[in-house]
């Protein structure tokens, strides 16, 4: 019911049947769809999105912006809202890690987290604190000319009081601020909860206006308007500009019916300063092979100018992003491109770091051993911890085709696949090096995978249906799940201390491969060197012997160093736990509890105690949720299965 002779005139704003409901409405409607579509900052689709007045700030949001004019300063903020439970539970500690990381601060140090009232904020019980949140916002603020300010952390904390007024609530939040990019700006992590514990709702207008709006207003409070001659330098900046600019958009806004009219007569100085800078930008884009000039002073502007010129930008900021971390060094630069076509790619980690630091999607900077360096784009949520800058890895498409798939397909009879037939042939075909139960596993573990995704069937115990083109499904599921990417690290060492270390390492497998594709430049040049200061090494060990420009490996050369080096680390581990090292020898299982796990040459190892004695096992990430628990493993060579009670776990 609605409630005309309300005398502060609020009522006339709530979501509710009546004539007030629409007074003003269609003006705003207009204005968030046009919102929506020049910056769909949510990832809705275009077009009016239902419930835009629902939630805190709708109100505040028609007013935010009426201060602001042609001078003020400009400002960037971006938001995420990220429902926790599909996140993950570690979605919020890996977040505000890596926005206080090494590298962020004014002076590349470390970025100092900080709150509404203190200075060092402390991030985990903020992070348990949230825990049981439905939901949180991940901002990204960033005003423009944000390097002249002495200290960002007032501005956040002022603009962060504005929103707590427009919202009516105190809010939770932490922020660390970012010096290492052209851009300076500030990350902030906002609690979903307002001041009552209650879900923190704010309207979709408010985020994609109201707190733009508030950050501009901020900003030209605390500098001032631009200048007529800022203004004018910027947009003279723009006008080669191989990016999406306010030119091209200002030529978008005024385009009638594809046509930008520019041979119009102007009398104020301002507007033909403007065309003057219009038509510059338009010749530029023709130069671009992005507009025509239909006639004297009529110019079309192609319709795939926005999304062309939007990658442009992005290619200059890879470039740019690949000579920081390169330091200086030339080399040719290439984006790694997944693809059935699509060569793998071998190198050390130059760089590493997030592309886009609001939903978390990496990128590796690889100096290739082929002479390159590669930009990777790596799928969203990767953890960049588990690749080291220095560290040896291999990036490969995702999009190759299972050879686990193929083999399904290949046994499968009238579209079922029957996984005591395929033991039957394993059996035949067995190896020392694997168990036919293990390969059978594999498979089954797959298929499971399959399943989940609605591609194959599980119709009875131990038969499947498969679909005759289940290769060519696998693949893109896989290309799907992992970003068209997947990225393998080789060996967490720098190739200088793995050319003198006891343990089987990279290296060591280059050279019993016999190191093709290393280029005779760039970082291939360094491994070149490596190799052959690795070759002496292991001649100084009794491990190979030189003969004429050869040098012949000795037999077993990666099992005897690992062996070595093992041997080496479990006489520390038994000084430290007063256990006794247990061997294992191939094909043995072994049971205990999962104690840790530690970082070798040859690789990482599990430790397993069986409290007597205890053990070392090729270790991989998915055992550590079970850290604690007992484990039994049955290694065979460096490969190991390994089940939890009854229940049998992956092959590992």
């Amino acid at each position: 019911m609605s409630r005309r002779d309300s005398p502060d005139g609020e009522d006339r704003f709530r979501v509710r049947p009546g004539a007030p409901k629409q007074r003003g409405q269609a003006f705003v409607s207009q204005v968030l769809r046009q919102t929506s579509k020049a910056a769909n900052s949510t990832g809705r689709k275009p077009g009016r999105t239902p419930g835009l007045r629902l939630g805190r700030g709708h109100v505040v949001a028609r007013f935010t912006g009426q201060s602001l004019s042609a001078t003020s300063r400009r400002a960037t903020v971006k938001v995420r809202l990220v429902y926790l439970k599909q996140a993950g539970a570690r979605s919020t500690i890996t977040h505000l890690r890596y926005i206080e990381r090494e590298g962020v601060g004014r002076e590349q140090d470390t970025g100092k987290a900080y709150g509404p009232m203190t200075d060092e904020a402390n991030l985990p019980a903020f992070e348990e604190r949230g825990r049981e949140d439905r939901h949180q916002f991940r901002l990204i603020v960033s005003p423009e000319d944000a390097e002249q300010l002495d200290d960002l952390r007032p501005y956040t904390r002022h603009l962060m009081g504005r929103m707590e007024a427009d919202l009516g609530t105190r809010l939770g939040w932490v922020a660390v601020n970012h010096w290492n990019t052209d851009n300076p700006h500030t990350h902030i992590v906002l609690r979903g909860k307002d001041d009552t514990g209650k879900d923190l709702i704010i309207s979709q207008a408010y985020i994609t206006r109201g707190m733009r709006e508030r950050a501009a207003e901020l900003s030209t409070e605390w500098r001032g308007p631009r200048t007529e001659l800022e203004i004018q330098r910027t947009l003279l900046r723009e006008v080669d500009q191989e990016r999406w600019t306010s030119l091209d958009r200002m030529l978008q806004r005024e385009a009638r019916d594809g046509l930008n009219h520019v041979d119009q007569p102007a009398r104020d100085p301002k507007l033909r300063q403007q065309r003057v800078l219009l038509v510059g930008r338009l010749q530029r884009l023709q130069r671009m092979g992005l507009a025509t000039e239909e006639r004297p002073g009529v110019w079309a502007v192609h319709a795939d100018a926005e999304p062309v010129l939007r990658a442009m930008g992005e290619r200059g900021d890879i470039i740019r992003t690949m000579q920081r971390a390169m330091g200086g060094a030339q080399r040719d630069l290439a984006v790694f491109q997944s693809g059935e076509d699509s060569r793998s790619v071998i190198g050390l980690v130059a760089g590493k770091g997030l592309a886009d630091e609001l939903y978390d999607k990496g990128y590796l900077v690889v100096d290739g051993i082929d002479g390159k360096a590669h930009y990777v784009a790596l799928p969203a949520k990767t953890e960049l911890a588990q690749y080291p800058v220095g560290a040896v890895v291999e990036v490969r498409g995702s999009t190759e085709v299972r050879t686990a798939d193929k083999n399904i397909v290949a046994l499968a009879a009238d579209g079922l696949y029957r996984t005591d037939h395929h033991l039957a042939i394993a059996k035949v075909q067995a190896t020392s090096a694997r168990d036919p139960r293990e390969v059978i596993d594999a498979h089954v573990r797959r298929l499971e995978a399959l399943r989940r995704s609605g591609i194959v069937e599980h119709i009875a115990e131990a038969v499947w249906r498969v679909p005759a083109d289940l290769p060519e499904q696998g693949r893109k599921y896989d290309a799907q799940r992992l970003g068209g990417v997947a990225v393998e690290l080789r060996s967490h060492l720098p190739i200088e201390r793995q050319a003198c270390v006891i343990g089987a390492t990279w290296l060591d497998q280059q050279l019993i491969g016999g190191a093709s594709g290393i280029a005779d430049n760039g970082f291939g040049s360094e491994v070149r060197e490596a190799l052959r200061q690795r070759s002496d090494f292991l001649i100084e060990q009794g491990l190979g012997e030189r003969r004429g420009q050869r040098v012949i490996l000795a037999r077993n050369l990666l099992a005897t160093l690992r062996g070595r080096e093992i041997d080496s680390v479990a006489k520390t581990i038994a000084t430290e736990t007063g256990l006794a090292h247990r061997a294992v020898t191939d094909g043995e299982r072994v049971t205990g509890i999962y104690r840790r796990n530690v970082l070798l040459a040859s690789g990482r190892f599990a430790v397993l105690d069986d409290g007597m004695g205890f053990s070392l096992v090729p270790w991989k990430p998915v055992i550590d949720q079970r850290l604690g628990q007992s484990i039994v493993a049955t290694v065979r060579g460096n490969r190991v299965t390994w089940e939890i009670g009854r229940q049998r776990g992956p092959f590992v």
